[in-house]
């Protein structure tokens, strides 16, 4: 593609939990609010760099309580989880779109990885670290003393 995505439509579907992105190539895609969550371009998410990622669980229900625009290149949106710090581009939001399946087959692989079976990681209130949970997990990322962002 020699030109930016830039999309002509966004549509939040809060029942569905999905994000439809119409683009100006004549693509469009239906993005799930829990692909948008566990991929959210935050430094809480992403980490400081490679090798840094926190894989995030238990946000299946995960929605979106609103979205803001950012400049002409980007929206911003706050989940229903409180998580505000993600900046979606353009370009990001297609990616996220277009490989879709992919980044969805790395995730589950990634929550198997570290012990969930099936889908059980994307259940609301499963944690890696969580007390008394089903699954204690080694978190990963920003350590025992959180993150200084």
């Amino acid at each position: 593609m020699s030109s930016k995505p830039v999309p002509t439509a966004l549509t939040v579907h809060n029942k569905s939990r999905v994000l439809d992105v119409e683009f100006n190539d004549g693509q469009s895609f239906s993005i799930p609010f829990e692909l948008m969550r566990v991929y959210s371009p935050s430094a809480e998410v992403m980490g400081h760099g490679p090798g840094q990622e926190v894989l995030q669980v238990g946000k299946r229900e995960v929605g979106i309580a609103g979205i803001e625009p950012v400049g002409n290149y980007a929206v911003q949106p706050t989940f229903s989880d409180g998580h505000n710090t993600g900046i979606f581009t353009w370009e990001y939001l297609y990616k996220l779109g277009s490989q879709k399946d992919v980044l969805w087959t790395t995730y589950m692989d990634r929550l198997h990885a570290s012990g969930f079976e099936g889908d059980s990681g994307r259940e609301t209130g499963v944690s890696l670290t969580g007390p008394s949970t089903t699954h204690q997990h080694g978190g990963g990322g920003c350590g025992s003393g959180g993150c200084k962002h």
